[in-house]
């Protein structure tokens, strides 16, 4: 890292450090505002999330996250709103840019996967797994934007979690439940994790078709892609204001350092193995020196 370059590193120590959790005082309302259970509320440095289960996790920045209301029987709550919004607003708020993706690290850079909530995001990097390529997140992945010549990525939790058809799909036992009224599983990557953080490397969009293709996207249509609609944006324009102008020069920073490509792909589970096996290919393509 050259002298007074930004090191990606001290961003996932930060992110460490303000993820933090400690036990305190519960909180049910932020401002002016009163939450009710499931509810979640940002106001300048600070979110507050009120659990289903009644629980609180107050963030405020520099200080950390205190948990209220706190009971032992929560705990699979806790683990769940741990790694979604509160995680992904205290990014927004510290600065960091939190996508709705799924990445594998091939090569020292990261591939990263986008597609609605049930596009086949985790499913598709638990197959990749099993042709070795380590996950490096699930469902949300953070950008570090500081260094202007390059797209950092920090690494994300270390268990993907799947709906059980997907666990059936890739060969996994649903042992680990999500929650009781939410009924995921949660599966570990057999290519094992990245613990570091690495450069974006690409950007794969999904859709389905009736045959496995991989296209570069143009730089129109990767800017019109990134255009996304998932609540980790609304998170980050909350704690980020912008003009349009803005946001325009943020798409199009991206679209010119990330290539974009769209993977097309059948949905059929007896073509699972199929996809992932050119999927893999194409990978191993786009991070050749």
């Amino acid at each position: 890292m050259a002298e007074g370059r930004h090191n990606p590193r001290d961003s996932m120590a930060l992110l460490q450090r303000e993820t933090a959790l400690r036990e305190g005082e519960w909180r049910g309302a932020l401002g002016e505002t009163t939450l009710s259970p499931g509810q979640q509320r940002m106001d300048g440095d600070e979110f507050l999330v009120l659990a289903r289960a009644g629980f609180s996790l107050h963030y405020r920045k520099g200080e950390g996250v205190t948990l209220g209301g706190y009971r032992p029987e929560y705990a699979q709550e806790l683990a769940l709103q741990s790694v979604g919004s509160l995680y992904a607003a205290i990014a927004c708020i510290n600065g960091l840019l939190p996508i709705h993706a799924s990445a594998v690290a091939a090569s020292g850079r990261v591939i990263a996967f986008t597609a609605p909530s049930g596009g086949g995001k985790s499913t598709l990097v638990t197959g990749l797994g099993d042709l070795g390529l380590p996950l490096f997140c699930d469902d949300t992945l953070v950008l570090d934007l500081a260094d202007p010549a390059l797209i950092h990525a920090l690494p994300g939790h270390k268990r993907v979690k799947l709906w059980p058809e997907a666990m059936a799909l890739t060969g996994r036992a649903p042992v680990d439940l999500v929650l009781p009224d939410y009924p995921k599983y949660y599966a570990s990557p057999a290519a094992g994790d990245v613990t570091q953080p690495l450069s974006l490397g690409a950007l794969v969009y999904l859709e389905e078709g009736p045959q496995p293709a991989l296209r570069r996207l143009a730089a129109g249509e990767a800017m019109a892609a990134f255009a996304d609609d998932h609540y980790t944006r609304d998170l980050y324009d909350a704690a980020n204001p912008h003009t349009r102008a803005e946001r325009f020069a943020l798409h199009a920073r991206i679209a010119r350092q990330v290539p974009a490509y769209m993977f097309t792909r059948p949905l059929a589970g007896s073509r699972f193995g199929e996809t992932c096996a050119f999927l893999a290919e194409r990978i191993a393509a786009m991070v050749k020196p």
